[in-house]
């Protein structure tokens, strides 16, 4: 038992550090989203709390979704071509909603050539088709911290 100022203080366990929270989304248009399930049950299974928003989401949908989870991270998978209009639409919404702390990441049917333009706007990470599912796993684990 530890005292403070002569009485008898019983240690109080220290809390649990929040586990990271990530959003898996399915923006715009695009159907196929067993690629994102992919990822999110990778994700759960490796010990990140996951959100995911279903098909056929808006930015604002997503960036809503995001606030209201207190997510550390969102996850894009995108097959639709538009990827140059989501990420930075979501990336401008986080900013005005003072969330710009929220890392942002994705992946899909994406040119190489639009990659370093989406980084260069914000995007921390494009992951191509074929990419190792343990190779997004320790990315998340390794570049995403809770939020404080």
């Amino acid at each position: 038992m530890a005292t403070a100022k002569g009485k008898s203080v019983a240690a109080t366990p220290k809390k649990a550090a929040r586990k990271v929270r990530i959003l898996v989304g399915k923006p715009g248009l695009d159907g196929h989203d067993r690629g994102a399930k992919i990822i999110a049950r990778a994700l759960r299974d490796a010990g990140v709390e996951v959100i995911y928003t279903g098909l056929h989401q808006t930015p604002e949908m997503i960036v809503s979704a995001a606030a209201q989870e207190d997510v550390d991270g969102i996850g894009l998978s995108i097959l639709s071509g538009a990827h140059n209009y989501l990420f930075p639409r979501i990336l401008q919404l986080l900013r005005e909603k003072k969330m710009g702390d929220v890392v942002l990441f994705g992946g899909g049917i994406i040119p190489d050539d639009d990659i370093p333009k989406l980084v260069k706007k914000g995007v921390d990470r494009v992951f191509t088709p074929g990419t190792p599912i343990q190779q997004i796993v320790d990315y998340v684990n390794e570049r995403i911290r809770p939020r404080k």
